[in-house]
């Protein structure tokens, strides 16, 4: 089984909340998107957090609304081998730097995680004492049985932090 590896940190300087996921799935790594397997939920529920449409717009259109929203993405896991997109799956991780966050994005209010095993690695790696809010949301992925209306309702805390 081979090593994948994620995809670069998104983020305006200003950003004022992050969201991480675990590692990005086969589709979007093959695409070098974030959340591009199209029966992922991620962008509508972003957008109904910000009261955009997100999920009908090009790629680049949507991270520039990121960027004016002050919303960064990335991942808690920078590489791993994994067998397929599963969560579950991923073998021998390597984690982002996430520390580095509060260092080079001054205005960080808060970090959110998609999901589980992002909540999980991430809240280990930031330890106790990191000065941000710290939001554990339902994963957007399918695969989470949740239904789209409990979800949204856990996101919605990102249009607290997002800018005008």
């Amino acid at each position: 089984m081979s090593v994948k590896y994620g995809l670069p940190p998104i983020a305006s300087a200003d950003a004022r909340i992050f969201v991480l996921g675990s590692l990005p799935g086969d589709a979007s790594l093959a695409a070098r998107r974030y959340y591009a397997h199209p029966t992922n939920q991620f962008w509508r529920l972003l957008g109904g957090a910000i009261g955009e449409e997100l999920h009908s717009l090009d790629y680049e259109d949507r991270l520039q609304r990121l960027a004016e929203r002050r919303i960064g993405l990335w991942d808690v896991i920078a590489s791993a081998t994994r067998k397929g997109s599963l969560d579950q799956a991923i073998r021998l991780p390597g984690h982002n730097p996430l520390e580095r966050l509060r260092d080079e994005f001054s205005d960080l209010q808060a970090i959110a995680f998609n999901g589980g095993a992002a909540a999980a690695a991430g809240r280990r790696l930031l330890g106790a004492s990191a000065p941000l809010t710290l939001i554990d949301l339902p994963s957007s992925s399918a695969a989470n049985t949740k239904s789209f209306a409990e979800k949204a309702a856990a996101w919605a805390i990102i249009g607290e932090y997002a800018g005008p």
